[in-house]
């Protein structure tokens, strides 16, 4: 070539930074590259036509010429400033002439290639870390990338080509983001399903950084793939063994233990889930050993799907149908975890409606496991996998029978306490009177609602106790605590109270004594329970003759009273201090009741636990009685409201309520008389006795009536004095009173063969079906109580 031209070697960006110089046969400089000037800010015209050895630095010269012409090496270059560039040549020959091609890059450049190029080829020759080169359209260019569960994706692919599309579509916004902004992706969890056999499940971390060429211009990106999913599906399998400690055995319910292993194991583990239980477990008893197939005597208590549960399965209650006597079946009776895939399933149960109860129509494997405790089969968990996933392996099943076992511990918890609940609760129901009282006096509806959860029983217990001249005590007591100890106390309270209320004593004597009863049951208790040995309790005596009512409360409530017009309120009560507590009396309280009148006597579980105090919540309880007064409900219809009513907002507390329809008696079902006290009386008594007998139309007992009349009559003229009260009281039996000034309590003895008095009494005794006495303010009352004729 006889000129010196410079020409550009550009276009390539591996090429850029590259010195080129056209040397002759005699080392002369014929072409410069625009690269080599701007290096050496040399120009084409300065440079060509010099020699070879002219363009490096004094101290590589005689290097240079001793290598010369050595095809490569390492040398400086000299600038147009007379620096020393450090570069590394090559000389190349070229064909058909004697002229060669002199190459070079600065050093660093090359070293820092040599060190890219050697880190690449590291990368790609290991397979623990996937590497896969991709350009601007995010197509691959190359790769070693190999995973069981990824296809190798080939020379031009797309994410698409290899991934499910939702996870594609995600990935691919990541990597563009890199693409466009330089900012690398570090460290990134992808997530998905295989697409091609066996289908598994994986997860990769995944790193991504852009690629730019000399001119900092995106050429793509690098991606580093690690693959995680042993990592990510042992924690999977970590955070479902928590789930299931945390969540299963929260409850003491059965049903509501087997639904949370369904909730636990769908969809993290299985896409459909049931839980069926053996009948006598759910009644809390335990379940017969059984061998073989038959009848399992199971019922599906949980179902639970990703979608919807099939139609065509079996449904939450029905029963397990006959199984066919298998091998698996008598595996799972012994309590181990069994696998099936569809094929084997469908051969197992072998006729066809079977297998349509049991058997999805998209199930691809299912996971059996016994809920085995106590060498007694609880029942059996059934999980499926449907075609969309991977079939259960071995460490699938070994999951399964650590939660199953977990999960029959607690089914057994709440069996055995689901046994004692319910005879915990019998014996309490026992102790409880008859929901429905009607009494001449009063008609009387009696609720009672065990408390939520774990503490269902407790010793809340409404009474309604007739007594003579056809009175009736009313009472709502409410024991400390919960359990069997609280039942057991109540029971012993009632008995008192019944006890002390047939001794006719006034409401406020009667919790006096109930008082000290209650003190020295808590000095009987341990000293570390002496503290919850107590009680309140309200007693309400109602009178159908004077309709009077007489209220004491100790610690209770105030009751509440619902008159015929439709207004509601609570009695104004003086509580005295709960039972135990000693030292300080009782008072009561006396309100007239009118005809049709109600009186609702109830425990603080009614109330709940009220944010603005209990008076706001007995307002409201007395203006809700109001509103079903006026909506002429039944007591029996009412009481159910009110409880129902209470049992949506569940409570730790149980609930007694007793409701009562005031009964007062006719007027001319009462006859009352006033005598002095004189021998002549008793004359005069029998007679008025005799006359409104005649009246009633008693005739039968116009007899006995004079009789007695006349013995009790004549002992309070001899012992007593006057004035003596007379009354009749006519219901569905016939009740003779007579009262007297004295103290003195009358005493049944039997009179001897010489005794000329003492068998009054004894008379009384054998005409009524029974008789007693009772004090009054002043004095005492003799009663008799006959039963009227056919």
């Amino acid at each position: 070539m006889d000129s010196c031209t410079r020409h550009d070697i550009d276009g390539f960006g591996a090429l850029t930074n590259v010195v080129a110089a056209l040397i002759d046969d005699r080392g002369t400089v014929r072409q410069w590259s625009r690269a080599a000037s701007e290096l050496l800010g040399r120009s084409a015209e300065d440079v060509c036509g010099l020699s070879v050895s002219r363009l490096f630095t004094d101290s590589s010269t005689e290097g240079v010429a001793s290598l010369w012409p050595s095809p490569n090496g390492t040398a400086f270059l000299r600038d147009a400033h007379g620096h020393a560039v450090g570069v590394r040549y090559r000389l190349l020959p070229l064909e058909g002439t004697a002229h060669q091609l002199l190459l070079a890059v600065p050093a660093d450049r090359a070293e820092e290639s040599e060190r890219g190029a050697v880190l690449l080829r590291a990368l790609l020759a290991q397979d623990q870390i996937g590497v896969i080169m991709r350009d601007t359209d995010l197509s691959v260019v190359r790769s070693n990338f190999t995973s069981a569960g990824l296809s190798p994706p080939p020379l031009g692919s797309s994410l698409a080509d290899v991934m499910e599309t939702p996870h594609a579509a995600a990935i691919e916004t990541e990597l563009r983001t890199v693409l466009e902004t330089g900012v690398p992706l570090v460290d990134h969890a992808v997530r998905g399903r295989s697409r091609s056999e066996p289908v598994r499940d994986y997860s990769f971390s995944v790193t991504a950084v852009r690629t730019q060429d000399g001119r900092d211009r995106p050429t793509g990106v690098i991606v580093l793939v690690t693959d995680a999913t042993e990592q990510w599906l042992a924690g999977r399998r970590l955070q479902l063994r928590h789930q299931a400690a945390a969540r299963i055995g929260r409850s003491l319910d059965v049903r509501r233990t087997a639904q949370d292993i369904a909730e636990v194991l769908v969809p993290d583990f299985a896409n459909l889930v049931s839980v069926d239980l053996a009948d006598t477990v759910l009644a809390g008893d335990e379940p017969p050993r059984t061998f073989g197939g038959g009848d399992l005597r199971l019922r599906r208590m949980a179902a639970r799907a990703a979608g919807e549960w099939p139609r065509e399965l079996l449904q939450l209650g029905d029963s397990f149908p006959r199984l066919p006597d298998q091998p698996a079946i008598r595996e799972l009776q012994e309590g181990h975890t069994v696998l099936f895939d569809r094929n084997a399933i469908e051969q197992a149960m072998s006729e066809k409606l079977l297998g349509g109860l049991l058997i999805p129509e998209d199930g691809r494997s299912l996971a059996m496991a016994p809920l085995f405790a106590r060498g007694l089969v609880l029942g059996l968990i059934g999980a499926w996998r449907t075609d969309d996933d991977k079939p259960f392996d071995q460490q699938d099943a070994d999951l399964l029978a650590e939660v199953a076992a977990h999960a029959a511990l607690s089914i057994d918890n709440a069996r055995r306490y689901t046994r004692e609940h319910r005879a915990a609760l019998a014996l309490q129901r026992r102790l409880l009177p008859a929901a429905t009282t009607l009494t001449p006096a009063v008609e009387a509806v009696g609720k009672y609602v065990p408390a939520a959860g774990v503490a269902e029983i407790g010793g809340d217990w409404f009474d309604v106790i007739p007594l003579p001249s056809l009175r009736v005590a009313m009472v709502v007591g409410d024991v400390i605590g919960h359990g069997l100890h609280a039942a057991a106390t109540m029971g012993r309270l009632r008995t008192a109270v019944q006890t002390l209320a047939d001794l006719e004593l006034p409401p406020d004597e009667l919790l006096s004594r109930l008082d000290e009863l209650v003190a020295r049951l808590a000095a009987e208790a341990a000293p570390a329970e002496r503290d919850t040995v107590g009680a309140t309790c309200l007693v309400a005596l109602y009178d159908p003759v004077t309709q009077l009512c007489t209220v004491a409360s100790a610690g209770h409530p105030p009751p509440i009273v619902a008159g015929p017009d439709g207004t509601a309120g609570p009695l104004a009560v003086r509580p005295g201090p709960p039972l135990g507590v000693g030292g300080l009396p009782f008072e009561t309280t006396t309100v007239h009741l009118a005809p049709g009148s109600w009186l609702a006597l109830y425990s603080d579980g009614l109330l709940g636990r009220p944010a603005d105090g209990i008076d706001a919540a007995v307002g409201r309880l007395a203006g809700r009685i109001a509103g079903l007064r006026r909506e002429r409900c039944s007591l029996q219809t009412a009481g159910q409201v009110l409880t129902t009513e209470r049992a949506e907002h569940p409570s730790a507390d149980d609930t007694a309520l007793l409701l009562a329809l005031a009964r007062p008696l006719r007027e001319d079902a009462i006859a009352e008389w006033e005598f002095p006290a004189e021998p002549a009386t008793v004359a005069d008594a029998r007679a008025a006795v005799a006359d409104k007998i005649g009246t009633w139309g008693l005739t039968g007992l116009d007899f006995a009536v004079e009789l007695i009349v006349s013995e009790l009559i004549t002992n309070a003229v001899r012992y007593a004095g006057g004035p003596i009260g007379l009354r009749l009281i006519h219901d569905d039996v016939l009740i003779c009173e007579v009262s007297d000034p004295s103290n003195t309590q009358p005493r049944l003895r039997r009179a001897s063969t010489s005794d000329e008095g003492g068998r009054g009494l004894f008379l009384v005794a054998q005409l009524s079906n029974r008789w007693g006495s009772r004090y009054r303010q002043s004095g005492k009352t003799i009663w008799a109580e006959l039963a009227l004729p056919d």
